[in-house]
């Protein structure tokens, strides 16, 4: 089975993510809380509530592309962790537009 994870960003080439490591639910959740608190990620809604759908995007935002870029071994945890949580072996986050799709 292909797992990716394309990862878009406005004015920057798209990162196409394909992780070599695989991940429980319960771990992505956790490595997706414990960056959304390091990158002092926001809710995106008003509400305080964090979905697990917003918060993928909300990581994404807040690592911006250049983080992405210049450390793969984070890009590969964040897809492990994007479609371990999600349950999808290929997901579209499309940071830019604030958008998933699988």
């Amino acid at each position: 089975m292909t797992i990716a994870v394309s990862v878009r960003f406005a004015r920057n080439p798209e990162l196409n993510l394909k992780p070599r490591q695989t991940l429980g639910p319960d771990a992505a959740c956790r490595w997706l809380d414990e960056q959304f608190r390091q990158l002092g990620a926001e809710p995106l809604r008003a509400s305080g509530k964090v979905l697990i759908a917003d918060k993928i995007l909300a990581v994404a935002s807040a690592a911006g592309y250049e983080l992405f870029a210049r450390d793969a071994a984070w890009a590969e945890s964040y897809a492990a962790s994007v479609t371990a949580a999600l349950g999808r072996p290929v997901v579209c986050v499309a940071a830019d537009e604030a958008m998933l799709t699988y």
